[in-house]
């Protein structure tokens, strides 16, 4: 009687390959680092955690001249992190981090991203009439 052989156990670590243990966690809440505000009155606009207050708060800053997001403590929970981080000391001054976003061109980063192009994609599609629209077609 032939017996089909048992397949040989697999290791974990080569199926799934050990870069993918290796990986961790970059997007910390720390100051400069640039994030999407996905709740509140200032939904949808881009600013840069300046300060931690505590666990779940931190105070963010677009500055206002820059994104149009004033200085104010918010929960964690409403950002969405990204990757890019400008280097400025914690509690900076409106000033120092206009002057950091510029100099690293941070928001010319953030543009380029597909994040951002999708965002501007999705905000067009909103933003069109009916007959636009149908131009579209």
């Amino acid at each position: 009687q032939a017996t089909a052989a048992s397949p040989q156990p697999v290791d974990r670590l080569t199926l799934r390959g050990a870069a993918h243990f290796a990986a961790m966690f970059t997007r910390f809440v720390e100051p400069g680092r640039l994030a999407l505000i996905t709740y509140g009155p200032c939904a949808g606009k881009m600013c840069t955690i300046v300060d931690i207050v505590d666990q779940k708060r931190v105070v963010v800053d677009g500055p206002e001249s820059v994104t149009g997001v004033r200085r104010h403590m918010m929960p964690v929970k409403r950002l969405s992190l990204t990757d890019l981080k400008a280097k400025v000391p914690r509690g900076a001054r409106e000033k120092t981090l206009k002057k950091a976003l510029e100099g690293e061109e941070i928001m010319k980063k953030w543009s380029e991203t597909s994040w951002a192009k999708k965002l501007k994609a999705k905000e067009t599609r909103a933003s069109m009439t009916d007959f636009e629209r149908f131009k579209l077609m």
